[in-house]
């Protein structure tokens, strides 16, 4: 092996002490000199292992509550000291420093602190000092020293131990410090976006440690990885390896069940609802959501807030899609849903997702809030002589949601809260509205007595004129135009209702 070193001595400060008797026992049968501190040392001690108190080597005890304890030129000096440079091996000799060649680091648990809702004195003493400091002078010291950042490289350090006999190579400790200043860069980025949740300081930074490689991106010929953690928020039952766009109909898929509250199912294609119905029972709403458009249906994801039983199961296996999300499935829905062996079936854990997204573009990123809003009938204003009923309110609301979830721009057509229709992506609004009433018409629904939305303004009056033909009642729209008035116009000379929620919902 190529710049082949042999493990010496060790210093050990670490925070969790899982999984860390095994790796201390193989260093004391290599004979590895162990140095640490604190609760580590006693814990060694307990194993039964000898080890050198960092306090001794240092000639200072832990001081400020703990919150110094390896910050020394003894113990740094060891780190650092480069074994082929002669100036820095002549001042180890001429200090009485001894060499360090493994270092173990188990971070104070700063985000877990932050999550569990302590306080701000709490998690302030959860920043790491000293363990950081430990991490980034092992890993600048990679030539010469072993750097292991976390409980996730102690398999690596552990076949070190066992099948290269504590002797390790050039390449594998470049590979650590990499796991190294992966960790060091993920902890400061807590930290920052933590202190940074108050004075929103004009500075992006992320970081995520869990990936996994797609079988590939959006086209076979693109490679594509997922950052995340998937199992955070689902529990895959069935079904083959979840592809990159599967994760973008998941995320479109939950973001739009996520502002319904009655018992809903929706069935997406390529980011976009093409049925939805919100029913008392799960089977209807089923029943209702399907009838939208079957033919879209076919070969999508369906999503829904309610449990699925086996009579609904019996219903969906008649059809081909590719995923099926819900909070809680009966024991023999599973068993039906099961029989096709490539079918996705996810559980929906009630996990919590960020309020805020992102995404590249050009040579940098795009962040904003995500779009949470939901108008209820106080934030509508009747614009029109007629004010809609009770019944197109409800309807003009339902509506309203599948249209924020829409690509723009986006008209939906909704009946007796059913989605019957809708136009996605178009490049004008009557365009979309032309796509919704011929998508609704195409299968047979009856337009006479449906609502509108639209996820902007009408700049011109056409569209109003349009939905007039197809017998609609009811528009619900945000409002804002120069020209509001040619639409509000129009509605008045044909009896129709029309509200403004003062809320634009693009979706690009």
């Amino acid at each position: 092996m190529t710049g082949t070193k042999k493990i010496k001595s060790a210093l050990i400060s670490v925070y969790h002490k899982d999984g860390l008797d095994e790796i201390v026992k193989k260093l004391n049968a290599l004979g590895v000199q162990i140095y640490s501190t604190g609760g580590t040392q006693s814990f060694i001690e307990g194993l039964g292992v000898d080890v050198t108190a960092v306090e001794s080597l240092t000639g200072y005890p832990s001081i400020l509550g703990g919150r110094v304890k390896t910050l020394h030129p003894k113990v740094f000096g060891g780190i650092l000291g480069r074994r082929n440079v002669e100036t820095d091996q002549k001042q180890i000799e001429d200090f009485e420093i001894p060499e360090i060649d493994l270092v173990i680091v188990d971070l104070y648990p700063f985000e877990e602190t932050v999550a569990s809702g302590a306080s701000h004195a709490d998690i302030i003493e959860k920043i790491d000092i000293g363990g950081i400091a430990l991490i980034r002078a092992a890993a600048k010291n990679y030539k010469d020293v072993v750097i292991v950042p976390s409980k996730r490289q102690y398999q690596k350090l552990l076949k070190i131990l066992d099948e290269q006999n504590g002797e390790t190579s050039l390449e594998d400790r470049s590979y650590l410090a990499a796991a190294a200043f992966s960790v060091s860069s993920g902890y400061d980025t807590a930290i920052f976006n933590y202190f940074n949740r108050e004075h929103d300081f004009p500075a992006f930074r992320q970081a995520i440690d869990d990936s996994k490689t797609l079988r590939y991106g959006e086209n076979p010929h693109q490679k594509g990885v997922f950052y995340g953690s998937f199992d955070q928020l689902f529990e895959q039952l069935h079904g083959k390896e979840i592809s990159y766009n599967n994760l973008l109909d998941i995320d479109a898929a939950v973001s739009l069940i996520s502002d319904f509250s009655e018992t809903t199912v929706a069935i997406l294609k390529h980011n976009n609802a093409c049925g939805l119905a919100s029913r008392n029972n799960i089977s209807d709403a089923w029943n209702e959501a399907l009838a939208g458009d079957p033919v879209s249906a076919l070969g999508g994801i369906i999503i829904t807030n309610g449990r699925i039983n086996a009579e609904v199961a019996g219903e969906i296996n008649k059809i081909f899609f590719e995923v099926i999300i819900a909070p809680g499935y009966d024991h023999d829905a599973l068993d039906i849903l099961k029989q096709k062996k490539n079918r996705i079936i996810l559980l929906q854990k009630p996990d919590k997702i960020s309020g805020q997204s992102s995404r590249t573009l050009l040579n940098g990123v795009l962040a904003q809030e995500k779009d949470l809003r939901i108008e209820t009938q106080q934030d509508l204003k009747t614009v029109t002589n007629s004010s809609p009923a009770d019944s197109e309110i409800e309807d003009l609301l339902f509506a309203n949601k599948i249209v924020k979830h829409s690509k723009s721009n986006a008209i939906v057509i909704a009946k007796n809260k059913q989605l019957i229709g809708s136009g996605v992506g178009q490049t004008s609004r009557v365009d979309a509205l032309k796509q919704a009433i011929a998508k609704a018409r195409a299968f047979n629904f009856e337009t006479e007595g449906a609502v509108m939305a639209s996820d902007a303004f009408f700049p011109f009056s056409d569209s109003v004129e349009l939905a007039h033909e197809a017998g609609i009642k009811a528009v619900i729209q945000p409002g804002g135009s120069v020209r509001d008035n040619d639409s509000i116009d129009f509605c008045n000379a044909h009896q129709m209702s029309m509200v403004f929620t003062g809320t634009r919902h693009f979706k690009h």
